[in-house]
């Protein structure tokens, strides 16, 4: 017998395709075409070729930027991912306060980014907001405005008080889909707590810690809105991540042959990362 395929089912996926095409392709073409090309306004091109790549790859304050943001990106990795499973193993698995705790989780998720910038900036001033008063009542000399360390201290602060409830909340799903079988054996064995995370509850959850990895990873290379309206990328260029020198590029120099071209290294590096590291933690759940 064979098989009959009915091919309409694709024009079901046309407004799909549009609406990507739109919102991604069209754009992306944009930026392509303006890192290959120089204008001088008026709406004048003139083909400069691989000229703003080369400008941007062997640019000190590319480097500096790029470095800034991979110390970002594996400090809040480093500190969200075990806090998140930490916090994940002490929620209740069952009764009514199940539905408390993760409400509670997602609140911080649900609240826009500008918001979160605005409320910690006001939180962190030296003077008046409550966590700058408090450290300075404990002799703690603090000021965010002034200050790098501070300031790098305040980003990476506000950045787990706002994403560490997403981990959470995809490895307390991991860990309500293991059976109770598993813990009913371990407790025959007389298994230990430690036993029975490292043995039971660490295996089942690598799969969703795999996922929160990679979104945390993508969302902190992408974030721009909580440390710009938080420092400014500030004190001098202390917190001025990836994303923040590329707007300053393109709208504070308009310098859109620079902007265009480190958009695309920009994009390019995070799909790679994002691929070769996903395909290295697949490999390794495999073995």
């Amino acid at each position: 017998m064979t098989k009959t395929w009915n091919n309409k089912a694709w024009f079901m996926v046309l407004p799909v395709l549009a609406l990507v095409a739109f919102n991604a392709i069209i754009p992306l073409m944009t930026v392509v075409n303006y890192s290959v090309q120089e204008t001088f306004g008026n709406n004048l091109f003139f083909f400069e070729g691989v000229k703003w790549y080369r400008e941007v790859l062997a640019s000190e304050r590319f480097h500096a930027s790029l470095l800034r943001q991979f110390a970002f990106t594996f400090i809040i990795i480093a500190i969200e991912i075990p806090l998140g499973v930490a916090i994940a193993l002490t929620m209740p698995r069952e009764g009514r306060w199940v539905s408390v705790c993760l409400v509670l989780m997602a609140l911080p998720l649900l609240i826009p980014w500008n918001v979160v910038g605005a409320m910690w900036n006001i939180m962190a001033l030296p003077d008046i907001g409550l966590l700058g008063h408090t450290l300075r009542e404990l002799g703690i000399n603090y000021n965010f405005t002034r200050q790098p360390f501070s300031a790098w201290f305040t980003i990476v602060l506000m950045d787990v008080w706002h994403w560490t409830s997403l981990v959470v909340l995809l490895a307390y799903a991991g860990l309500r889909s293991i059976p109770d079988a598993y813990y009913q054996a371990a407790k025959i064995d007389g298994a230990s707590s430690w036993s029975v995370f490292r043995y039971i509850q660490l295996p089942k959850m690598k799969r969703v810690l795999t996922i929160a990895v990679l979104l945390r990873f993508m969302d902190s290379f992408m974030i721009y809105t909580e440390p710009f309206v938080l420092t400014g990328g500030g004190p001098g260029n202390a917190t001025t991540l990836l994303s923040i020198d590329l707007v300053k590029a393109a709208l504070g120099e308009f310098n859109l042959g620079i902007a265009a071209a480190m958009s695309i290294i920009y994009f390019l590096m995070t799909l790679l990362v994002c691929w070769v590291f996903y395909t290295l933690m697949m490999r390794g759940e495999e073995q």
